[in-house]
This record gives structure tokens, C-alpha cells and sequence, in this order.
């Protein structure tokens, strides 16, 4: 990629095949466990759902630290000298990342952050394409690229369905009135990301196998998706059935390309088990 090195968080979850593809580095957001603390990315998924089967209880998330960003700085630095890094950094409005990367970058002038206001599929999505756009233009100006990936970012658009509410519940994200409302009735919420924030906008009926395809005939064509790519997102626990079922109807929709990105240890403390979203650019 020329004269960058492309960062992001672990929460971003970009598959690993993908981010070798491009060189792209992470650093590692984290999970805490009553007093242990990890780094997102260093243990399976199923630790988290375990955790909140045995204790009913969810582990805290947290987001970068300032000294997370100077070692992975230093690491970049030290193998590519020569190379500016570009860090593509989870929402600013949900964890503190950006400013810890901020805080690290003083007196390293080969580094600059930009707010994706995105997480996960999304900010992965805004991350992949900017890999892309510098593949084919390596010798772009610092400030061209920021404005391509401020394009990609308000372009991009992404909702999700959280696999079981009991995980937004244990969050403290929904009242226990919403909750058994929801589950009396059989509603899946949907979660869309608006201007950084997470925020819920509609619901749909019935149980995974039915809502994500109904998601899907109706959130892309809602939000005016371009055809160029959707990224399916998922958490451990959705069924290969119905993933294979959303395969199909997004080529026969006629999406170009389909990414299936699967949720780490930090989203998957918040969307539970078997969740699925969507994220993709508007034309």
C-alpha cells in the first residue's frame, strides 16, 4: 500500500485471512472478567457466553489503551520506517479508542487517526475498501486518503439483530418491561449504528430463521445499498442453514461481492450468541 500502513481495533473484526491480504494491523481491545483482564482476540468467543451461562453475568468491555496504541506504533514503526500509519478507529461515541490513540501519537508524527464512527462489519468494511483504494492509488496524499475514508465512512451503513436480548439486558441496555415485552412477543430489535451511536429503530417479528431474511429484503433496500458489497456479520451460534439460505438470496439480490465477518470477544459481549447484521455502502 505504498507509503501507509493501515490500523484498527480488534473490534473491528476483520477476518485474519483478510487483514494479512493487506497488511493491515490491529490493536487489541479487551475483556475483563471480574479481576482478569484480556485482550480481545487472544481467546475463543465461547469464553464469553460461557462466562454469562455460569454466572449470569456479562464481562466488561473496554476499549485501546494509550500504551496498547505506543507498543503497536512502535512495532509498525521500527519494521516500516518509512510509512505513515492510518489508524481507522472504532466510534469515538462508544469507547475510548480514538482518544487513546491520540494520546499515543503525540510526538510521532508518522501517525494520524480518523474517527470511522463505525464499529465492527462496519468500520471493518470502511477499513478494507480504504486498503483497496490504496492499493490502486499508492502515491495519494495524506490528505487525500483522509478524505476517501471520511467518503467510505458516511457512505457506510450498518444494523444488526442481537442474537439473545438477555445479553442487551445484562448490559443494562434494555429495561426488564422491554425485555419480557420482547420475548412475549417474539420481537428481534433492530440495532442500527447512527452517527457513531447505537441506537434501536425498528423491530421484526419471530425467531432468527425469520427476521435475518427479513432483515435482509428489507434493510438493504431501505437504506439504498449499493450493489458493490454487503458484509453479513455474525456471532458464534448462528446456524450454517441460515447463513447459507442469506448467501443465496444476496446473489440472487445482486450483490458483486458477499463478506461474512464473525464478531469477536468485545462485540459478541453485546450481541449474544447467534446475532446477524448487515452492513454495506449506500449508492
Amino acid at each position: 500500500m505504498g507509503k501507509y500502513v493501515l490500523l484498527a481495533e480488534t473490534g473491528a473484526d476483520i477476518p485474519d485471512d483478510i487483514a494479512k491480504r493487506y497488511g493491515i494491523w490491529k490493536v487489541p481491545m479487551h475483556v475483563t472478567f471480574d479481576t482478569e483482564t484480556k485482550n480481545d482476540g487472544d481467546f475463543p468467543t465461547t469464553e464469553v457466553f460461557d462466562y454469562h451461562k455460569n454466572t449470569g453475568k456479562l464481562p466488561k468491555t473496554s476499549g485501546s489503551t494509550p500504551s496498547d496504541f505506543e507498543e503497536v506504533f512502535d512495532r509498525i514503526h521500527a519494521r516500516h520506517p518509512d510509512k505513515h500509519i492510518l489508524h481507522l478507529a472504532y466510534s469515538a461515541a462508544t469507547t475510548c479508542s480514538y482518544q487513546s490513540a491520540l494520546i499515543a501519537a503525540k510526538g510521532r508524527d508518522y501517525v494520524t487517526s480518523i474517527d470511522t464512527k463505525h464499529v465492527s462489519a462496519g468500520q471493518a468494511l470502511v477499513t478494507i475498501f480504504t486498503a483497496r483504494y490504496l492499493e490502486e492509488h499508492p502515491d495519494c496524499s495524506l490528505q487525500e486518503i483522509g478524505e476517501k475514508v471520511k467518503q467510505l465512512s458516511g457512505r457506510c451503513r450498518m444494523g444488526f439483530l442481537p442474537g439473545d436480548l438477555e445479553y442487551l439486558k445484562a448490559g443494562g441496555r434494555v429495561s426488564n418491561a422491554a425485555y419480557l415485552g420482547a420475548k412475549i412477543l417474539s420481537l428481534n430489535p433492530l440495532i442500527e449504528l447512527i452517527d457513531g451511536k447505537l441506537e434501536a429503530t425498528k423491530k421484526y417479528r419471530g425467531s432468527m430463521r425469520k427476521a435475518a431474511p427479513k432483515m435482509l429484503e428489507d434493510y438493504p433496500v431501505s437504506q439504498k445499498f449499493s450493489k458493490e458489497v454487503i458484509a453479513f456479520v455474525y456471532s458464534p451460534g448462528l446456524s450454517q442453514k441460515i447463513r447459507s439460505v442469506l448467501e443465496q438470496r444476496a446473489r440472487e439480490m445482486g450483490f458483486s461481492e458477499v463478506l461474512w465477518i464473525e464478531t469477536g470477544c468485545v462485540v459478541s459481549t453485546h450481541s449474544g450468541p447467534g446475532a446477524f447484521g448487515i452492513s454495506g455502502f449506500v449508492s
